[in-house]
């Protein structure tokens, strides 16, 4: 099932998401409909297609906060996840397959393997550090 974290700060604030690879068994969506960054899952057989279609721009906020994830292709990652007033909410270990979310609070990641191979989504457009990450102390 996949793992959710809520803010102990501020009840019902989804802060992070862990979806393990061994959990995919059909088409699911992860992440709440209301969050910028979205994934589902999907596990598809031999054969299967889609009607070729193009995604159309949305009329949304400009105010919009930089959301997170990461999907270990190959290796081991400890997901360090912080709540919303920077205190250490939990840590998962993820493995190759599995990825990480994170909407809201901060986080961190220790790589665990040599040569591990991640892919990153954020939530764009990416404008640099300056205006992308505040550190936690």
């Amino acid at each position: 099932m996949t793992e959710k974290i809520y803010s102990r700060q501020e009840k019902g604030l989804l802060l992070h998401i862990v979806n393990r690879l061994d959990e995919i068994t059909e088409r699911t969506d992860i992440a709440p409909e209301k969050e910028f960054l979205q994934l589902a899952t999907l596990k598809l057989p031999k054969g299967k297609t889609f009607r070729p279609h193009k995604h159309m721009w949305k009329d949304g906020e400009n105010k919009i906060i930089a959301q997170e994830s990461w999907v270990v292709i190959k290796g081991k990652v400890k997901f360090i996840m912080y709540d919303i007033d920077d205190t250490i909410i939990g840590e998962k270990i993820l493995n190759q397959g599995d990825c990480s979310m994170t909407f809201h609070g901060g986080h961190n990641y220790k790589v665990l393997e040599n040569d591990t191979i991640i892919y990153e989504y954020k939530t764009g457009p990416y404008k640099g550090q300056k205006l992308d990450k505040e550190f936690i102390l």
